[in-house]
């Protein structure tokens, strides 16, 4: 039987309210949960009806779906699960569905190897892992960098689409420098993902300079069809964008020639995982590795440089020189300071 996504927003958050044994659940509860889950997702702000509610509810019960969930009524009152420790996310798969995962995972195979399909290889790897995990009774057994709670992940399907059907989102959102929110109309062009942290890249209200806005920063998000989106007309692109950046911050600036001594002990690390796309080795020695790479002096730049603390010495421009040495002696003043 088909499911839809409402219904898939419904299920999972009436199971995530069941799940929760540290708070009693009617059914008013579990009304206003979902219709905040709806209202997050997908944008709906008409709510969801008692009788919606009360057939999801059997619908879970049942074995349609293959749930056959413990959903017991206590106290003519209180909806819970009588299992302590089930949840629909951890029914297993039957044999069918395995069948067609996989059968679904080979044919996302044949795309690894096109440059238009690079971003599907996380995705069949996950599918490979999670396919064998359910085949062989036994957990997963490649484990992805993931943080499942940071704040703004629930707006990504809203912004996808928004960017897709070219739609304007008034935004309400609060930088870390600002001391309160502000709102503004975005014009989205495209999403990016750095170091598990995920940003939206366009344009804002009627001005033509690009911004990157940070979705863990944005308290309100929403479509509004009265304002005229305004398309990417120029062609930026992520690859042009990004050329010479490391992370999601773009100054805009003319890029440098960066030149690094990494120590021994460092050098293979940044050998095999190089900091950027343009890093070049220009010697190798005792003293350890020195690489260039060509990029903008950005707040990222300074951040992976720092990373490796004394792993790591800038030998120019002077004004990057300056900047990690003054944050190193800082950190150690930090140390040294007697409480």
């Amino acid at each position: 039987m088909p499911v839809n996504r409402n219904a898939l927003i419904r299920y999972k958050t009436i199971d995530a309210c069941l799940r929760n044994r540290r708070r009693r659940w009617t059914l008013a509860n579990l009304i206003d949960k979902v219709s905040e889950a709806l209202y997050d997702y997908e944008g709906m702000e008409k709510g969801i009806s008692r009788r919606t509610i009360q057939a999801d509810i059997q619908m879970m019960r049942s074995d349609k779906l293959g749930y056959n969930a413990p959903i017991i009524i206590v106290e003519k009152k209180y909806y819970t699960y009588e299992d302590p420790g089930y949840s629909i996310t951890n029914i297993p798969l039957s044999e069918h569905d395995l069948t067609r995962m996989t059968e679904a995972v080979e044919v996302l195979k044949q795309f690894r190897g096109f440059s238009h399909f690079q971003h599907l290889n996380d995705v069949v790897q996950k599918l490979e892992g999670h396919v064998y995990a359910s085949s062989h009774n036994q957990r997963t057994v490649v484990d992805f960098e993931k943080n499942e709670h940071l704040r703004g992940l629930s707006y990504l399907g809203m912004i996808y689409d928004a960017i897709v059907r070219e739609q304007t989102l008034l935004v309400k959102y609060q930088s870390f420098r600002a001391k309160s929110a502000s709102e503004m109309h975005l014009h989205a062009w495209w999403l990016k993902e750095f170091k598990n942290r995920w940003f939206v890249v366009g344009t804002k209200n009627a001005t033509a300079g690009i911004i990157t806005l940070a979705l863990d920063r944005i308290e309100e998000l929403k479509i509004d069809e009265t304002e005229t989106y305004r398309p990417n007309l120029d062609g930026h692109t992520p690859e042009d964008y990004y050329q010479h950046a490391i992370g999601p911050t773009v100054a805009r600036v003319r890029p440098q020639r960066v030149t690094i001594l990494v120590t021994p002990e460092h050098a293979p690390y940044v050998l095999t995982k190089p900091l950027h796309h343009s890093q070049q080795v220009v010697s190798e020695g005792t003293e350890g590795t020195v690489i260039t790479i060509m990029v903008e002096h950005n707040f990222e730049l300074e951040r992976e440089i720092l990373g490796f603390a004394d792993g790591m010495k800038v030998l120019g421009p002077e004004k990057l020189r300056k900047a990690i040495q003054w944050k190193l002696r800082r950190a150690a003043d930090i140390y040294d300071t007697e409480e």
